[in-house]
């Protein structure tokens, strides 16, 4: 017999942990939070008991005020015990920015999926069209104002502020693995469109699904398209990654990496569906509307009604890019390239 379907999102927990305590949300299962240095101004991250130390799921941007909560949990939290094994949803600062740091002082592995390993290194390093003057000249072909171009890349390659050192090796994931963790098996659940092979964990035993940044409770998760694969359909294959978490229990408990942890995995999924539905609608209209085409600078607005600071119109613009490439794969807008050597769409 199938769980019950609650009718809106449940929330168990009424307010997260307090700096440098945890909450216990599972069997074996605890909740930490640490800060994160701009607007969306912390992460989740969990620990799961071990016979001999701890597993822990992500690791916090790599700064000092992060490091010091992490010392104030190595002697309260974990009591002295080690970590034994470090896994990482996904390549972003904010969830692999200690690995390497933690991996050394614990003499731990960490592991990941190989997509997302290798990304963080060419990010990192700048390679294969992964660096800021790459990123910078496929906004400037989407129309993006030669201000906001120098502005982005003033501000020189952001990701080694959050991750400061990598991993040199791992331990691989891959779609459909059983991992122990925590005294029980959990199985990974690979998305795609906010990273390139993000992995999520789910227990069945526990009905328990740390959901990474692919199911949050009150914002939709950043999906957008960057210049490793400029014409990608990143918009396309997340809301396709939904389908597999659609098949968990509708009373699963979703430990999500930001915002509270929730009860209601098809309602938040729909939700989501909906959210960017409405987005591409949105988009068609003022499309037609503009009678002549546009860039996807041009766009953001529609999409994001609010001013932004530089590091919101990074994200907005890929954003923007990812919609935009929806709509132009599905042959539901043309796309050309104007005489200013910008990629414009049109009805």
């Amino acid at each position: 017999m199938s769980a019950p379907h609650p009718a809106i999102l449940d929330y168990p927990f009424a307010a997260p942990p307090a700096p440098g305590t945890t909450l216990a949300v599972a069997p074996a299962v605890h909740w930490l939070r640490m800060p994160l240095p701009f607007a969306l101004d912390h992460i989740n991250l969990w620990l799961l008991e071990e016979e001999d130390g701890f597993t822990l799921i992500d690791c916090g941007y790599g700064d000092a005020p992060t490091r010091a909560l992490w010392e104030t949990h190595f002697t309260t939290t974990m009591r002295g015990r080690p970590l034994v094994r470090i896994i990482a949803t996904h390549y972003h600062p904010d969830h692999l920015g200690n690995a390497a740091w933690l991996s050394r002082r614990f003499g731990c592995p960490v592991t990941m999926t190989q997509t997302e390993f290798l990304t963080a290194h060419a990010v990192h390093d700048e390679r294969a069209t992964h660096g800021p003057p790459d990123i910078a000249a496929l906004f400037r072909a989407h129309g993006m104002s030669a201000e906001d171009v120098a502005a982005l890349a003033a501000r020189g390659n952001r990701y080694r502020h959050g991750v400061p050192e990598l991993p040199s090796s791992l331990r691989r994931l891959l779609p459909g693995d059983e991992v122990g963790a925590g005294g029980g098996s959990w199985q990974v659940i690979a998305g795609y469109g906010h990273s390139p092979e993000h992995a999520a964990l789910f227990s069945v035993a526990r009905n328990v699904l740390v959901a990474g940044d692919m199911l949050l409770p009150k914002i939709s998760t950043n999906v957008s398209v960057w210049p490793s694969d400029p014409d990608g359909d990143s918009l396309g294959r997340f809301l396709h990654s939904l389908t597999a978490f659609e098949d968990l229990r509708p009373d699963a408990l979703v430990l999500p990496s930001h915002g509270l942890p929730f009860r209601g995995i098809p309602i938040r999924v729909a939700e989501l569906r909906a959210h960017h539905d409405a987005r591409l609608a949105e988009l068609k209209e003022a499309i037609i509307a503009a009678r002549t085409p546009v860039s996807a600078a041009q766009m953001v607005p529609i999409l994001f009604r609010r001013p932004l600071d530089v590091q919101q119109r990074f994200f907005a613009m890929g954003e923007a890019i990812a919609h935009l490439n929806y709509l132009w794969r599905r042959d539901r807008v043309r796309r050309t390239l104007a005489d200013d050597g910008t990629l414009r769409f049109a009805a």
